[in-house]
């Protein structure tokens, strides 16, 4: 027999409608970790600035949540530092107290990678216990759980590139591992703005032009993260501190000294390379923003403003980072700037996105 209140059925909700009313919650969820993976992009900045990376020279994922307790332990982790080359050839004066500075920032930056795994994982294995999850959405979800271990791996192949022969990472690896954090970025993104978009229709389409320019930028403007990657890999960005000549010349002497291989290893080309790639970004966006404007909704302005006034405030930060010969602060904040720019790249391409 149905038990009744009034004349309306009581009965558990069906896993498609526990599913529906579940959205908010995952839209919440997903932007909650792509906050946490920008925060771990920028970490991972201070750590390459610092020069910590190549500090703790063991992957311990079980155990690594734990830092060295007491002076013995200390003691062991310095020990197996200075058998690394960039101890030997580089910081040979470091003290234990030194060694602790630069051990902070990489526990910090792998300890927030597990954090991130966690909040991850977690909720999701909840809300698929709980039919929160709608069938259409686990693949992608699914993927991203993927993509992260993927990370993790990613990126203890990087540091071991530096516990060999020399006292860098190799920037071919620094380039991955950067360019699968901005994807497992902007992955989140997109996810969680298709989920809030099923609870928040809007009317009113952007032309094709629009859809093609926006998702030309965002291309353009992971081209000139992967390029500044390797600036960052070959620690280009402390030479040439001049804008917008290079030891007095626009093309730098040297430019093709190594060929093909210096668009990845040579400082003179990468810097150059992510310099004019960057410059070429910022025009075309900011031209994109004002003429995109005038040709979509008053719901798609939004990102598109903030698109085009990050782009001016990055190139800004990224030519100050230079003059300035990348003190630490200048460059996490440029790699954070890096970070918002994208993300309203994503979000200006979901927004002008063709209608279903």
């Amino acid at each position: 027999m149905d038990q009744t209140l009034g004349t309306s059925p009581i009965h558990a909700a069906a896993p498609g409608d526990r599913a529906v009313s579940a959205r908010p919650a995952v839209v919440v969820w997903l932007f909650v970790n792509a906050a946490m993976v920008a925060a771990m992009i920028v970490i991972g900045g201070i750590t390459r600035l610092t020069e910590s990376g190549l500090s703790m020279v063991e992957w311990r994922p079980l155990i690594g949540w734990v830092p060295p307790l007491g002076d013995a332990e200390w003691t062991r982790v310095f020990e197996l530092y200075k058998l690394t080359p960039q101890f030997q050839q580089v910081n040979g004066w470091m003290d234990l107290d030194a060694f602790k500075t630069i051990f902070f920032w990489e526990y910090v930056h792998r300890v927030w990678g597990r954090l991130i795994g966690v909040v991850f994982a977690l909720p999701l294995a909840v809300f698929l216990i709980t039919g929160r999850i709608e069938r259409a959405r686990l693949p992608r979800l699914l993927l991203l759980l993927a993509l992260g271990g993927l990370q993790g791996a990613i990126g203890w192949w990087m540091v071991t590139s530096g516990l060999a022969d020399q006292a860098m990472v190799s920037p071919y690896r620094l380039a991955t591992h950067l360019s699968m954090a901005f994807l497992i970025f902007g992955l989140l993104i997109w996810t969680a703005l298709e989920i809030r978009a099923a609870d928040h229709p809007t009317f009113g389409t952007a032309d094709r032009a629009v859809r093609i320019g926006a998702g030309h930028l965002l291309a353009l403007i992971a081209l000139t993260i992967v390029a500044g990657a390797f600036v960052a890999g070959n620690d280009a960005g402390l030479d040439y501190n001049t804008f917008p000549l290079m030891d007095g010349r626009f093309v730098p002497d040297g430019y093709w000294d190594l060929g093909f291989a210096g668009l990845a290893e040579n400082i003179a080309t990468v810097q150059f390379n992510h310099r004019w790639i960057a410059v070429t970004t910022a025009l075309l966006t900011l031209g994109f923003a004002i003429w995109a404007r005038g040709r979509v909704p008053d719901h798609m302005k939004l990102p598109i403003t903030l698109l085009g006034a990050a782009v001016i405030l990055q190139a800004g930060i990224g030519i100050a980072t230079l003059l300035a010969v990348v003190p630490v602060w200048l460059g996490a904040l440029h790699q954070g700037g890096a970070v918002v720019l994208f993300g309203l790249a994503v979000w200006t391409r979901f927004a002008v996105r063709s209608p279903r």
